[in-house]
């Protein structure tokens, strides 16, 4: 691969990961699963996770694209570590509940990656805010 391909693989890829990013529709996606896998029987420390993300994905709707890639970056990662320390036994993997799960875990790991690029490389300026 020549010099011009790396950077449109590059540029492509980043370009997907910004556009995931400020999308609304992740955070809800995710917030979906998760109060699918957790609300039967009621887990109410998981299904807090819900209720941020959905303001996340208001907050896109309403223009704050930057500020919404960042609340769903942390509130995503955070549900990704409380979700890693939940043992599962191998063969619960590959149920139903073990596939919502890794489902839900890659979408978080997912929002963390875009939404930390969105909300590391944001400038406010293009959102129309005025920094004070």
């Amino acid at each position: 691969m020549n010099k011009s391909e790396e950077e449109k693989v590059k540029a492509s890829a980043m370009g997907y990961a910004r556009a995931w990013g400020e999308s609304s529709g992740p955070p809800i996606l995710t917030a979906t699963l998760i109060a699918a896998q957790h609300a039967r029987p009621p887990q109410f420390l998981p299904l807090l996770f819900a209720p941020a993300l959905v303001f996340s994905s208001y907050l896109n709707v309403n223009g704050h694209k930057i500020d919404a890639a960042g609340t769903s970056a942390a509130w995503s990662s955070l549900y990704f570590l409380l979700a890693l320390r939940r043992k599962q036994p191998f063969m619960k993997k590959w149920g139903t509940r073990g596939i919502v799960r890794g489902a839900t875990m890659g979408l978080c790991a997912l929002n963390l990656v875009s939404g930390g690029l969105v909300y590391a490389t944001g400038r406010r300026r293009e959102e129309g805010d005025s920094v004070v």
